[in-house]
């Protein structure tokens, strides 16, 4: 029996009485945690902020630009990490985990790397330079990294970008392996768009995660954005296409959702839509969360658009009782209860056999091995995952 140690989602106040009830609070009674992204900008709004700081909603953050190339190494081997270090703070403050997001990606690079002329095995330094310094900044604060982003075409080919055309497909695995060695507890995702669905470029992304691990580099999800269109989400599509990446043995994660209108008359199909894609995560056992790309379409990366579950006076939208409703009852039936500092998660029973170097170990829902191959111990990372390590 592996013992799950308490989960810090499941930390609360001690100061005393508290609802505990909202979007993460009912997505960890079946084992998911629900997330947003965040930025220095909504933590400058004091009234946006206290939204993003209610953990009862919230269980997880991603920084939407500050963790990117751009911001964390503008030039050369001078690191920059500020802007993700307050976001991190609030994050620890509240008791929230961290998607941290991305280590390489086309864009938002600065010209030192984009136009810097690098042979490949200088850009490969480059890169794994980056990596490790901002993995390691950030280690023990990361449960998951997007290693990886947007690395495809739309007909699943592998994207120009200076390095894919320096390094070739080899750059991807080897950014795995390099984040790996950085923090060997963090889960590592390969992160894209236009994945959410069926198609040639979810075809692309899974035969991506075959070659991550066929090179031996660890890859342990796919994030699947989801940015997605009012009246374009079906169940069946969603749930088909999530379940042939789990079936490759990695989990998959939404990481980016919106669902977007220009109409508060399609407000109601948005509640719909968002409600489909909560019951494809929770359908999926390797579906260990969702995150939303921002909350109030205050600040919407969409210019016109109103894809959040709070519209842009921070007011709760149709989406917000759908999404709710879509996890089930709350854990403490919408009541008031006492508050605890811990909270003690169910054991795990064993499946049998032994998990390789790297492999998952445990975790809420876990029926697979919960033991290592030696000289490997099955090691918490979070209550969804142990790893051997």
């Amino acid at each position: 029996m592996v013992a799950i140690k308490p989960s810090i989602l499941a930390l609360a106040s001690t100061a005393g009485l508290v609802a505990a009830d909202g979007f993460n609070a009912r997505a960890k009674t079946v084992g998911r945690y629900f997330g947003t992204a965040i930025s220095t900008t909504i933590m400058n709004d004091a009234s946006a902020n206290a939204i993003a700081k209610n953990s009862q909603d919230f269980g997880q953050y991603t920084c939407e630009n500050e963790m990117k190339w751009d911001a964390t190494e503008p030039s050369r081997n001078s690191f920059s990490y500020t802007s993700a270090d307050a976001i991190v703070n609030q994050a620890q403050a509240n008791g929230m985990i961290m998607r941290c997001h991305t280590l390489v990606w086309h864009s938002q690079l600065p010209s030192w790397v984009s136009s810097g002329g690098f042979n490949n095995a200088t850009l490969i330094a480059v890169m794994q330079n980056h990596i490790t310094n901002v993995v390691t900044h950030f280690k023990g604060k990361c449960y998951a990294w997007d290693v990886v982003n947007e690395a495809l075409n739309e007909d699943g080919s592998f994207r120009q970008s200076v390095f894919y055309n320096t390094i070739g497909p080899a750059y991807i695995p080897i950014a795995f392996a390099t984040a790996a060695a950085a923090d060997p507890a963090a889960k590592l995702y390969y992160n894209d768009y236009n994945c959410d669905n069926p198609g040639s470029k979810s075809t692309g992304a899974q035969n991506l995660i075959k070659m991550v691990k066929a090179y031996g580099a660890p890859i342990h999800g796919m994030g699947m954005q989801g940015h997605m269109s009012v009246g374009s989400v079906s169940q069946s599509n969603l749930l088909s296409n999530m379940q042939a990446f789990a079936a490759l043995s990695v989990d998959v994660a939404y990481t980016e959702i919106d669902i977007n209108t220009q109409s508060s008359s399609s407000f109601t199909q948005q509640a719909t839509d968002y409600a489909t894609v909560v019951n494809v995560c929770k359908a999926v056992s390797r579906c260990v969360g969702i995150t939303i790309w921002g909350f109030t379409d205050k600040y919407t990366w969409i210019s016109g658009g109103l894809p959040l579950p709070w519209d842009s006076s921070l007011n709760k939208k149709a989406a917000y009782n759908s999404i709710l409703n879509a996890w089930g009852s709350s854990s403490s039936g919408g009541t008031t209860t006492t508050a605890t500092t811990t909270s003690s998660q169910p054991t795990q029973t064993s499946g049998g056999g032994q998990a390789a170097h790297w492999g998952q170990c445990g975790g809420i829902g876990w029926t697979g091995a919960t033991s290592c191959v030696s000289p490997y111990t099955c090691t918490y990372v979070n209550d969804w995952y142990s790893q051997c390590l």
